[in-house]
């Protein structure tokens, strides 16, 4: 009967979501405690069942709510503004140059773990160039959506966040064995963007730029910028250095990444804002896109508490166990990247780290895999993910860039799957999940 439950709540949550008839947030609290009731469970174990899995994900959910506030302090103090008017002055009028710096640009930006606001800023930065050299906007999109879908494996990205709680490990164990794949992604990323630059540079040429009144200029004009109050050029490389120092630190494991984003936030708006009513103003901007994740990831842990503390997990996986060949189990690690691919273009990453890959792991378990490595693989599949019609960022990226989604989505899905294999293959060289265990 667990497994009959187990199933029909992952099920039930999946097609909610699906649906769009209740957000995740909603769903992973409602549908398992009605489950949970179904299976027989007291109030009282219920209660604790919950409370478990919340304080299991408390630290996940710290550490992504004050990284969402730091990189957004940086953002608001013009840490990236030099970066973008140094590429905009590099890249001139070379459409290979011009490819390139697009990488560069996105690859940054995504840093702060944000799609959104890598698509807002890489767009208003670079489409009025691609439009005055009559550049194929689809170079665009493709590139800036595939280095977001490599960079945003941060521990403070949505997809590892996710992965981490889901399966109750350290986002840090399962980053620091990630970092060899996303290094050889981004260098596929920078051939990609080589051949594709190559290829409009041999069909428009290399243009020269010129200003309103005809005159030839060096760099094309840089972009507007707004809120120019809250920029801080004084401190920018007290700014970088301590962007900089925060990176080092994480992946040396100095302190709980939890710890690290507390204290770089504070250092960071102290010195940026040390007005009160100004950082209040700050805190109350960012909070916006820190409360959805933060609460989603709590919410999770009610999820995966009670799909535990019922013992549907341990059914759900012994089940799984019995329909699989025991010569597959081994290469569960590498099925489970490989099912990445398509799981997560077709669902979305709510119900594929939180209902499918908790099973998955549980049942790997038996054959060596342990959760930290699961979790890594099922990463692989993200540059592809993003091509899913069920993620809203990629709606605003086509959109600023006046592209049709098909279109986009025609274009850049061979380059991702190939992005993910080489990551995959990465991944495998470096051990940070076994090809198949012995």
């Amino acid at each position: 009967m667990l497994t009959w439950l187990g199933f029909g709540m992952v099920a039930t949550f999946m097609a909610l979501i699906m649906s769009k008839r209740l957000s995740p947030l909603v769903a992973l609290i409602t549908v398992p405690i009605v489950f949970a009731i179904v299976a027989g469970a007291a109030l009282p174990a219920l209660g604790a069942m919950m409370l478990d899995g919340i304080k299991t994900l408390a630290p996940t959910g710290v550490m992504l709510m004050f990284a969402i506030l730091y990189f957004g302090i940086m953002i608001d103090a013009g840490m990236f503004d030099p970066a973008v008017r140094c590429i905009l002055g590099l890249v001139g009028g070379d459409p290979l140059k011009i490819v390139l710096g697009t990488t560069v640009l996105a690859a940054f930006v995504s840093l702060d773990g944000d799609g959104s606001t890598t698509y807002m800023i890489t767009v208003a930065a670079m489409l009025p160039l691609y439009r005055r050299l009559g550049l194929d906007a689809l170079n665009l999109t493709c590139m800036t959506m595939l280095a977001g879908g490599v960079m945003n494996l941060t521990p403070w990205g949505g997809p590892l966040a996710r992965a981490a709680s889901a399966l109750h490990v350290d986002p840090a164990e399962v980053f620091v064995p990630m970092i060899p794949s996303m290094v050889v992604g981004m260098a596929g990323l920078f051939g990609l963007a080589y051949v594709l630059g190559n290829r409009e540079r041999r069909r428009l040429g290399i243009l020269v730029l010129r200003n309103p009144r005809g005159i030839p200029v060096s760099a094309p004009p840089l972009p507007e910028e707004s809120s120019s109050e809250l920029k801080r050029p004084r401190l920018l490389w007290f700014n970088v250095i301590l962007t900089a120092t925060l990176m080092v630190c994480l992946v040396a494991g100095v302190l709980p990444l939890p710890v690290l984003f507390m204290i770089g936030f504070s250092a960071a708006v102290i010195l940026n804002y040390p007005c009160v009513v100004l950082q209040r103003e700050r805190i109350s901007e960012h909070a916006r896109n820190a409360l959805p994740v933060v609460a989603v990831i709590f919410a999770a842990g009610v999820f995966t508490g009670i799909l535990s503390g019922t013992g549907m997990a341990k059914a759900m996986s012994d089940s799984f166990l019995a329909i699989i060949p025991d010569s597959w189990g081994p290469y569960l690690a590498t099925i489970t990247a490989l099912a990445s691919l398509p799981f997560t273009f077709f669902i979305s990453n709510d119900a594929f780290y939180y209902g499918v890959l908790p099973v998955i792991s549980q049942a790997a378990q038996v054959y060596g895999i342990q959760p930290a490595e699961m979790a890594r693989a099922s990463l692989i599949g993200q540059p592809v993910h993003l091509l899913s019609p069920l993620v809203p960022s990629t709606y605003l990226l086509v959109g600023l860039a006046g592209v049709e989604f098909s279109d986009h989505q025609k274009f850049t899905l061979k380059w991702a799957i190939v992005i993910c294999l080489l990551m995959m293959a990465t991944a495998l060289i470096c051990l940070a999940f076994p090809f198949r265990t012995y």
